[in-house]
């Protein structure tokens, strides 16, 4: 089989076990916390997305990584951390403009998945290039990608959740 191959299976077989261990498992729990505290609880995983900026470190990647893959992905990625920590802190403390931030971070978040996902085939992007960061891209991003949906499910319709 091909790395292509193996690469689209590895990422589709990370995201449908993360929907199904988040439908099963997360959201049943989530339903049954305060809004915020749902948020917050689906924000903080993305804290650790400084991962992405092994995208630039030579030796974990290959040289033959893309630039025009690699840049905005890292720096993307980066900022999303940020956001993360500064939304999980708002959330937790129950700041009054604790949702907007979720928001933001959540926009953000996801469009730079988003652009990473277009800027990878466009830029000639080779699995293989990933070296070690081809486990952030199959294993982490899809749960991280899964979390997006529920933050934004749980934003746009907060009527689902059961009281407590």
């Amino acid at each position: 089989m091909n790395a292509l191959a193996i690469f689209g299976i590895s990422a589709l077989m990370s995201t449908i076990a993360s929907a199904i261990v988040a439908i099963l498992y997360l959201w049943p729990r989530l339903r049954s916390l305060e809004q915020k505290r749902a948020l917050a609880a689906l924000v903080a995983p993305h804290m650790v997305r400084f991962v992405g900026l092994s995208l630039l470190v030579p030796g974990v990647v290959s040289p033959l990584l893309p630039a025009a893959f690699a840049v905005p992905t890292a720096y993307g990625d980066f900022i999303a951390c940020v956001l993360a920590i500064i939304a999980t802190i708002a959330l937790l403390n129950g700041a009054p403009w604790a949702i907007p931030a979720a928001w933001v971070f959540n926009l953000w978040g996801t469009a730079d998945f988003l652009l990473a996902f277009y800027n990878g085939p466009h830029s000639g992007l080779q699995p293989g290039a990933l070296g070690a960061a081809f486990y952030i891209v199959t294993a982490i991003v899809p749960a991280l990608l899964v979390s997006h949906v529920l933050i934004f499910r749980l934003m746009v319709r907060p009527e689902l959740r059961k009281p407590a």
